[in-house]
């Protein structure tokens, strides 16, 4: 059995939305680039046929892998999560020791995570340091820069 994809509410919906986009956006023009192409002649030396095929196989393959990912989704929505302790789903404010910088991150299935968001996943580095911790602890996370020192400010569900 393959491992179960956790991912939130919102991790679905979006997940959801880029399927129906391929499904009824990027497939059809993609139908009409090929035969837009196919009228033009000769095919083995049609460069706008070969460009269409091969976005082709790069649609059908993305609709396999959201499917796939849809088919495995294990949804959790944080705001049912009652705890003290940081689990998948917390979103959590934590200071930087070695320069007192603040930051929050909420913690994610991989197929959702985006540190430009502050989304991250829960196999990352940081998230694995956090999970099972409360507000107060200190935790230690080694990233390719080196090991950095935080400690939990505030851990909420939401």
């Amino acid at each position: 059995m393959p491992n179960r994809v956790p991912m939130t509410p919102e991790g679905k919906r979006k997940l959801e939305e880029k399927l129906k986009h391929l499904k009824t956006v990027d497939r059809p023009e993609n139908i009409a680039d090929i035969e837009e192409a196919r009228e033009k002649g000769d095919l083995s030396e049609n460069a706008e046929y070969d460009a269409a095929k091969n976005r082709q196989g790069l649609i059908f393959g993305q609709i396999q892998d959201v499917e796939s990912k849809l088919s495995l989704a294990l949804v959790i929505d944080p705001k049912t999560i009652r705890s003290e302790k940081i689990a998948f789903g917390a979103t959590v404010d934590l200071t930087d020791i070695d320069n007192d910088e603040t930051v929050s991150y909420q913690i994610v299935g991989i197929v959702e995570a985006d540190i430009r968001q502050n989304r991250v996943s829960i196999e990352s580095p940081i998230a694995r340091a956090l999970i099972g911790k409360e507000e107060g602890d200190e935790v230690q996370v080694k990233t390719p820069k080196g090991i950095r020192n935080f400690e939990v400010n505030a851990i909420e569900y939401k």
